[in-house]
């Protein structure tokens, strides 16, 4: 157990401080940088910016949901969620140094709290913590549903690194269900939407 402790805060480390590394190669590898003026620029690295953000969260939500889940089977499709949004991690990381913006000065404090949350989730049980990995995948789909209409036209390199988060979170949340994740109610619902909606405003521009 102690070992495992000791791999899971190695990890947090990496995540906020470290290079992330990803198996898979950027969606982005074969689409030519396009043509963006400044304000394009600086408005997709905003996004991306939120995105990075949301993949740190991730991270730290996993780990804590993984430290304490109570199920081996639970705890593998955890960790195995928790390697893909490294990917995130680095193709969002590279993608923001592409565009000349910076990550959020408060990823230490999204970290944190997002570790808190998943140590919490996995206290409750295996069925509500698989429901939140569910829900938070579901409203992870429609944020990034909503920045590839928000991005600009033209950044495709961009658009295909969304994309294909987009499609890897909707098979986190399908997993979850099949694992038996509880069906949250509305009002959680909505209080983890409210939440995620000051973490994104909130790293747009810090």
């Amino acid at each position: 157990m102690i070992d495992h402790f000791i791999i899971q805060f190695d990890r947090g480390l990496r995540t906020l401080f470290g290079a992330p590394i990803s198996l898979r190669p950027t969606p982005a590898t074969n689409v030519p940088e396009a043509e963006l003026t400044a304000d394009e620029r600086r408005h997709a690295a905003a996004l991306m910016r939120i995105n990075h953000c949301g993949e740190v969260c991730a991270q730290a939500l996993y780990q804590g949901q993984a430290l304490l889940s109570r199920d081996d089977s639970v705890r593998e499709s955890l960790m195995q969620a928790a390697h893909e949004e490294t990917e995130h991690l680095a193709w969002t990381a590279q993608r923001i140094d592409e565009l000349g913006g910076r990550k959020s000065l408060l990823n230490p404090l999204w970290y944190a709290g997002s570790l808190g949350l998943g140590l919490v989730a996995a206290r409750l049980g295996d069925r509500v913590n698989l429901g939140f990995l569910a829900e938070t995948e579901r409203q992870v789909e429609q944020h990034l549903k909503d920045h590839l209409d928000r991005l600009p036209q033209l950044d495709g390199r961009s658009r295909a690194v969304v994309a294909q988060m987009r499609d890897d979170e909707a098979a986190h949340a399908r997993t979850a269900v099949d694992l038996g994740a509880a069906d949250f109610p509305a009002p959680v619902r909505a209080a983890m939407k409210l939440a995620s909606r000051v973490m994104t405003r909130t790293a747009y521009w810090v």
